[in-house]
């Protein structure tokens, strides 16, 4: 058990409310020392309850989307959700190092609610995640997942949040922005393996060789301190990630900055982070349902607004929308 109070909280600066989005992500729980790190930093700004206790925002059922749920799902009466623990505001573990929180947890208890079932969340591995959905294990993943084409030919979702990614450097780093292929040109760049980001970069550094331009160097790390200390250590020169979690230690540590954003779709679409469920399983209507029940009645502002997050609001739930582009 951690030694945090109860009552710790993280102070997100103003960063984090003007720039916070995200794409998918692997980055394990930093838990208890995460939010250690937040409270000694940016105290005037929006304080977040890291307890166990969350007080969470709740909301009515609502009959009309509770039926379309399927009959064996409704009889179990139960909503098993995967998430995918990593770094706050958007899912990570409360400062008993156990309880997950975030805004991943909030959202699927108010789609529970709406949809009349008994929230259980269980925390996972990003690899995991995507094979327990698949199965049917989970009713859904909550895990900041982001839409592509590749992934609905095996999935559903159903859309709740923008996606956008970040280019994080050094707070004295030379680079002063990012926002082409040929920005990173010869840089050495931190990236999550699996994940949108990645994608992105590989094909960002493929244009630039094409180009004749000088490779990226990319290297991948497990645990997020890891990757930052090797940011502060000049063994990478930028780290490429979900823009949350970028802002958010930009806010709390002061020791790097933002030099660019990219929606997690690419240049021509809008990234869109969603609920996932099992291919064809007919949860992927009542969720969005539910969403957008829960814009219309305001708590999913609040929920946004309790995390930093209200610049990622969407004004509609939509149910397989346009995703990330295949791969050429």
């Amino acid at each position: 058990m951690s030694s945090a109070p109860r009552s710790a909280v993280l102070a997100v600066s103003a960063l984090l409310l003007l720039a916070a989005c995200g794409t998918a992500s692997e980055r394990p729980a930093t838990g208890a020392a995460a939010a250690a790190v937040a409270a000694e930093a940016a105290p005037d700004g929006l304080k977040i309850n890291t307890s166990p206790r969350q007080d969470r925002i709740r909301t009515a059922k609502v009959d009309a989307i509770a039926a379309e749920v399927p009959a064996a799902v409704r009889a179990r009466g139960e909503f098993l959700v995967g998430t995918s623990t990593f770094e706050p505001p958007l899912s990570f573990v409360a400062d008993d190092n156990v309880t997950p929180i975030g805004v991943e947890e909030d959202i699927a208890s108010l789609v529970a609610d709406v949809l009349g079932l008994k929230l259980h969340i269980e925390p996972t591995s990003w690899e995991n995640l995507f094979l327990a959905v698949r199965s049917g294990k989970y009713a859904a993943g909550f895990s900041n997942v982001t839409v592509t084409e590749e992934r609905k030919d095996v999935y559903d979702f159903a859309t709740y949040r923008l996606d956008q990614l970040a280019w994080e450097v050094p707070k004295d780093s030379p680079v002063t922005s990012i926002t082409k292929p040929a920005d990173v040109a010869g840089l050495t760049v931190a990236v999550g393996s699996g994940t949108n980001q990645e994608k992105i970069l590989l094909s960002w550094d493929r244009q630039n060789r094409a180009a004749g331009l000088k490779p990226v160097q990319i290297q991948y790390y497990k645990q997020a301190a890891d990757t930052y200390l090797a940011l502060r250590s000049g063994r990478i020169q930028a780290y490429f990630a979900p823009n949350p979690t970028s802002a958010y230690h930009a806010a709390v540590s002061g020791e790097t900055k933002i030099v660019g954003t990219y929606s997690g779709a690419g240049p021509t679409l809008q990234g869109l982070i969603a609920a996932m469920t099992q291919k064809g399983n007919g949860l992927a209507k009542p969720i969005s349902d539910a969403l957008n029940a829960l814009i219309k009645d305001g708590s999913y502002g609040k929920v946004l607004a309790r995390w930093g997050l209200s610049t990622e609001a969407v004004a509609e739930s939509q149910v397989n929308p346009p995703g990330l582009p295949r791969e050429q």
